[in-house]
């Protein structure tokens, strides 16, 4: 990598840290190559981006970022996952370093706080916005619902007792009997 190269990875990083919610730092030291195109897809279904870093460059992009304060992460071979959904990249970093035991999440943060592997867990156990948006849309929704049952209801109820006096045959007065063999008797 020459020094241009090197000066544009900084720029990137940068922008990166800039605008992601939610960084989480992993070291990914003996999985194979297979595992981490696997990871990549996971990811990428979840709008959240895996990125192998070198720690050098990183260490330089993250000056002036809100995330300067996990640098100290990034010792070993270290990579990242970052998403613009708070919630997003770190259950799917969570979740895969479950299936995978040399994917390890060493921390995150959060903007300018700092997570450590317990607050990590934690993010990931919180729902992400997709399914907050849902809950309140579905909340919202629910009164116009009730409200339309409810107005419904008598008219289901005028058609059944419309559609059960369709259905009845008369009855005969007290004057009229009926025979043995179904006719009307008027007396």
């Amino acid at each position: 990598m020459d020094r241009s190269q090197k000066e544009k990875a900084v720029e990137d990083f940068k922008n990166i840290f800039n605008e992601a919610e939610a960084v989480i730092v992993t070291h990914y030291e003996g999985i194979n190559a297979d595992s981490i195109n696997e990871f990549r897809s996971k990811t990428r279904s979840s709008e959240v981006t895996f990125k192998v870093t070198k720690n050098r460059l990183i260490k330089i992009a993250l000056e002036g970022t809100p995330y300067k304060n996990i640098s100290e992460l990034f010792s070993g071979p270290t990579a990242i996952t970052f998403s613009k959904d708070v919630v997003a990249a770190a259950k799917v970093t969570t979740n895969f370093a479950k299936e995978n035991d040399n994917l390890v999440v060493i921390g995150g943060a959060l903007k300018d706080k700092v997570l450590d592997l317990d607050g990590i867990k934690n993010l990931a156990s919180l729902p992400s916005l997709s399914e907050i948006q849902a809950k309140i849309i579905g909340l919202i929704s629910a009164p116009a619902r009730q409200i339309a049952s409810v107005l419904a209801t008598p008219a289901k109820q005028l058609i059944t007792v419309t559609k059960a006096y369709d259905g009845v045959k008369e009855v005969p007065s007290k004057e009229e009997v009926v025979t043995s063999d179904g006719e009307v008797d008027n007396k």
